[in-house]
């Protein structure tokens, strides 16, 4: 609504008067990042100092003045509008810095062949980069494909990566959060919380040529039930998403602090393929004893995999015809193929988006459901793999293919941003043998067909050669208990990245490893298999039938009843309920995956099979210190 009219302004028509800020802003902010796209000036912008030595202010359009970079703007615009060009131009040359050193590190240690380093290549590359000690290889590799195209198109190495790379495209966004109440503001509902007034000032006109083309505009947005009635706001980040205007909110209220060290009760999260994850509990005693209370849970998502690969297909066939229907065009916009190009284009948008839409939902899902999972088992840390160097190669193209579809990183992205609302760290641990090794004593474990399904190909079921141990089960199952034993030994060996603000632990320690085992605990239960026959004989057998009639019905004389379940319409008798069970047979259940209601996506919730939270009780274990969380 228009503040001094009362005029109300439809949806595509806020739209509109967004976009023409969006331009003027995304202008200015180009503009910027091109002129200033060498390196001296990123280093300089980087270091946090200006020429004269004193330190740069930390927001981005404030460092930006100090050095004296300024934009010219096209209209007549205010100081805020300004600011926020300068803001989303700084954010952008500060991040190259990291680029610049890692890619600088890359070229002072080019490899003799870049599509394979050999040991002492790849030791030198980790010295040179900055942090390269614990960085993930697929980044440097990913840089090196980087420069090996640059050389064999340009017959050279280049020189940075300001040669390597042009001047990133920007988003067409509106950092309101650099400017202050002469440009926007943001108001609570007193009555009701999940009411708020954004106010900002839009042009008019796409080229506004003075102040008056500037009105104030009142936009009233719904909060989601998520976000606390105590919780503070700040300013928003519009763009435009579809033709319509979109919010991008943060807020800000306290939940519980994390802690580095002093867990007791740890949540163990193992990646898979087939099963997306699988977690357990795990207790550390004060002995130094660790157990696993609970039998471990599971998360399969093969319905919404499957429908991700169909997507993936999809979209390769219509890559493919487009860039046939290209070849064919040879540049002509006129050619009768045109329209059909444009027409695949946008189909390939569509399918890209349902994708980035599928990988999402299956985040937000599986991120929940390992949450739930510690909160039921009153863990209060997360432990998980850190799988960021597994590249998809060398293990045939179908699974090359289903590793580079895993949503490993938003899963964990979101799950460190739900634990924290509770007060649960998520820790990343070293991977190094944790489906080899059995979480009993350690011994290298023999895999095979899991004995209830001999006729599934794999190599599932995990046999540990120990016969004082004689451990056996799902991989998975073993591979969570290694995990969350790692993690609460090598507590003391947690760090927190300061620039991330993720933990993990780096390294594996051979004396604290010794101590990751898993004890069994002893069963109180006694032996009820079955030695001899079920039915005890008696000198006077119970008879077969009934003596006494059943009684007489309302409407009918007094019949016999047969022996048995006579209401019942079945003619089968009850069997297992699948063959080869035994005794000690707890593989992955061979649930095959049957969605309700349509065949290709009736629902998220209707393709995804997960464990609900059933663990046995924890009792809390007294520490000789109190680890008191605060606030923050």
């Amino acid at each position: 609504m228009e503040e001094e009219t009362g005029e109300i302004i439809p949806a595509p028509a806020l739209a509109i008067r967004i976009g023409w800020c969006l331009d003027l802003v995304s202008r200015m902010a180009a503009q910027l990042t091109v002129e200033h796209w060498n390196a001296p000036d990123v280093r300089t912008l980087a270091s946090g100092e200006d020429r004269g030595g004193r330190k740069l202010p930390a927001n981005a359009w404030m460092a930006l003045r100090r050095l004296g970079w300024t934009a010219t703007p096209t209209a007549k615009v205010n100081d805020r509008i300004v600011r926020m060009a300068q803001e989303q131009a700084g954010r952008t040359l500060r991040s190259a810095q990291w680029r610049a050193e890692l890619t600088a590190g890359i070229l002072a240690t080019w490899p003799v062949d870049p599509a394979k380093r050999t040991p002492q290549e790849w030791d030198a590359v980790r010295a040179a980069v900055p942090g390269g000690e614990y960085l993930p290889s697929n980044v440097i590799t990913g840089r090196t494909r980087q420069i090996a195209r640059f050389h064999a198109a340009q017959g050279r190495l280049p020189l940075d990566v300001f040669e390597l790379e042009p001047a990133p495209r920007l988003a067409r966004m509106l950092l309101l959060a650099a400017c202050d109440r002469q440009q926007a503001t943001i108001e609570r509902s007193e009555e009701d919380p999940a009411k708020v007034l954004l106010r900002l000032q839009l042009p008019t006109r796409p080229d506004p040529q003075k102040y008056a083309d500037w009105t104030w505009v009142a936009c009233p947005v719904t909060l989601p039930p998520t976000v606390p009635a105590s919780a503070a706001l700040h300013l928003p980040t519009l763009c435009l998403n579809g033709g319509k205007a979109r919010a991008d909110l943060a807020y800000t209220h306290p939940v519980p602090k994390t802690q580095r060290t002093g867990h007791t009760v740890a949540l163990g999260l193992d990646w898979g393929l087939n099963t997306l994850l699988s977690a357990g509990a795990a207790q550390l005693h004060p002995g130094g004893k660790i157990t696993a209370p609970g039998s471990g849970a599971q998360y399969r998502a093969a319905g919404v995999m499957a429908k991700q690969h169909r997507l993936r297909r999809h979209g390769e066939k219509l890559h493919a015809k487009n860039a046939h229907y290209t070849r064919l065009m040879t540049g002509q916009d006129t050619h009768p193929l045109a329209p059909k190009s444009a027409i695949l284009a946008q189909e390939i948008q569509r399918v890209a988006d349902r994708r980035s839409n599928l990988n999402a939902a299956l985040a937000r899902s599986a991120a929940r459901w390992a949450v739930d999972q510690a909160i039921a088992a009153g863990a209060t840390v997360i432990y998980l793999e850190d799988l960021r160097s597994m590249e998809a190669k060398g293990m045939g193209r179908t699974h090359n293919t289903r590793i580079s579809s895993t949503v490993r990183g938003q899963i964990a992205d979101r799950m460190r941003h739900l634990a924290a609302e509770v007060g649960i760290a998520v820790v990343t641990v070293p991977p190094r043998n944790t489906s080899k090794h059995c979480p009993h004593c350690l011994t290298a474990l023999r895999h095979r067909k899991a004995p209830d399904r001999p006729t599934v190909a794999g190599w599932k079921w995990a046999i540990c050669p120990n016969p004082q141990c004689g451990w056996q089960g799902d991989r998975d199952q073993g591979a969570w208990r290694r995990i969350a034993a790692r993690g609460l030994t090598h507590q003391t060996k947690t760090i927190t990245d300061r620039a991330t603000g993720t933990t993990a632990s780096r390294a594996i320690v051979d004396t604290l490893e010794t101590k990751a085992v898993i004890t069994a605990e002893p069963t109180s239960r006694a032996d009820r298999s079955k030695t001899g026959p079920t039915r005890h004989r008696t000198a006077r057998p119970a008879p077969r039938r009934r003596r006494a009639p059943s009684p007489t019905g309302p409407h009918g004389p007094a019949g016999k009843r047969p022996e048995g379940h006579a209401t019942t319409s079945r003619t089968w008798l009850p069997r297992a309920s699948r063959r080869h069970q035994g005794a000690t047979t707890i593989s992955t259940p061979p649930i095959r995956h049957k969605p309700r209601g349509a065949a290709r996506g009736a629902g998220f919730h209707l393709h995804v099979h997960a464990t609900p939270p059933r663990w046995e009780t924890i009792q809390p274990i007294p520490q000789p210190q109190d680890h008191t969380g605060s606030l923050s």
